[in-house]
C-alpha cells in the first residue's frame, strides 16, 4: 500500500480547498477570455448578419455564464487564500506587524479598484485616439506598473514576503479584470444578446449604440487576454521564484 497520509487539521484542508476551487475558477474563465480572443472573435467575422444573429445570443449567454461566475469563483478564493498569508506573515513577524497587517488588504482593494475605475474611464469616450488598441495598451501599462510600485510602496515594512507581495500584485491584476468582467463586458454584452434576439424574432432594428457597446467590450477583453500574462506570471512567482520583500 502506499504511504499516504491525509491531513487532518482544519485550516489545512480550508486552504486546499480555496486553492482548488481557486484553479478550478481560473481554468474556466481564463479558458473562456482565450476561446473569446482567440476563436470566437474572428469566427464572428466570418459570419453573416443572419447566421450571427442566430448563433449570437445563445453562444454568448452560455458562455458569458461561466465567463463571469468563474472570475467570481476565482477571485474570492483567491482573496481568502491571499488573507492567510498576509495574517501569517504578520503573525510570524511581531504584533505591531498584525496591527498594519490591514494596509495590505486595504491598499488592495483601494489601489487597484482606482486602477480599474482609471481604465475604464479611458474607454468611455469611445471615439478619437481613446478608440485606438495601441494607444489604450501604452495607458493602462501605465496605470498597471503605477498601482504595483504604489502598493510595493506602501507595504515596504519588512516583514510581508514574496507570496503576499507577488500575489498582491497579481491577485490585484486579476481584481481588476473580475470587474472588467461585471463592469464593462457583461453590461455591454447582456444589451447586445437582447438587441440582437430581438432582431431575429421580430426584426426589431439593432440600436446604434450596439457598435459603440461591442467596440467597448471587445477593447476591455483584449485587455484582459493581455493582462492574463503578467498576472499568471506572478501568481506562478509568489511559491517558486523570489523576487520581492526581504
Amino acid at each position: 500500500m502506499p504511504n499516504l497520509n491525509l491531513p487532518t487539521d482544519f485550516n489545512t484542508n480550508l486552504l486546499m480547498l480555496f486553492r482548488w476551487l481557486h484553479f478550478l475558477g481560473g481554468v474556466a474563465w481564463l479558458g473562456l477570455l482565450y476561446f473569446f480572443n482567440l476563436v470566437n472573435v474572428p469566427f464572428m467575422k466570418e459570419l453573416d448578419p443572419a447566421t450571427k444573429s442566430k448563433i449570437l445570443p445563445s453562444l454568448m449567454s452560455r458562455t458569458l455564464w461561466w465567463f463571469r461566475w468563474g472570475s467570481v469563483l476565482t477571485v474570492l478564493t483567491g482573496l481568502a487564500y491571499w488573507g492567510s498569508i498576509v495574517a501569517s506573515d504578520a503573525r510570524n513577524a511581531d504584533a505591531t506587524s498584525q496591527a498594519t497587517s490591514g494596509v495590505a488588504m486595504g491598499t488592495f482593494f483601494g489601489i487597484w479598484t482606482v486602477a480599474w475605475a482609471l481604465m475604464y474611464a479611458c474607454t468611455v469616450p469611445g471615439k478619437g485616439v481613446l478608440d485606438k488598441g495601441p494607444v489604450l495598451a501604452v495607458l493602462y501599462t501605465v496605470i498597471v506598473l503605477a498601482a504595483s510600485w504604489l502598493f510595493l510602496r506602501l507595504n515596504d515594512h519588512g516583514w510581508e514576503g514574496n507570496r503576499l507581495l507577488a500575489i498582491g500584485l497579481g491577485g490585484g491584476v486579476g481584481w481588476v479584470m473580475m470587474l472588467n468582467v461585471w463592469g464593462v463586458i457583461w453590461r455591454a454584452q447582456k444589451k447586445i444578446i437582447r438587441w440582437t434576439s430581438d432582431n431575429a424574432a421580430n426584426g426589431t432594428p439593432i440600436p446604434d449604440k450596439a457598435k459603440y457597446l461591442a467596440r467597448q467590450a471587445f477593447l476591455i477583453s483584449r485587455a484582459n487576454f493581455v493582462l492574463s500574462f503578467p498576472m499568471l506570471f506572478l501568481m506562478g512567482a509568489a511559491s517558486h521564484y523570489p523576487m520581492f520583500g526581504r
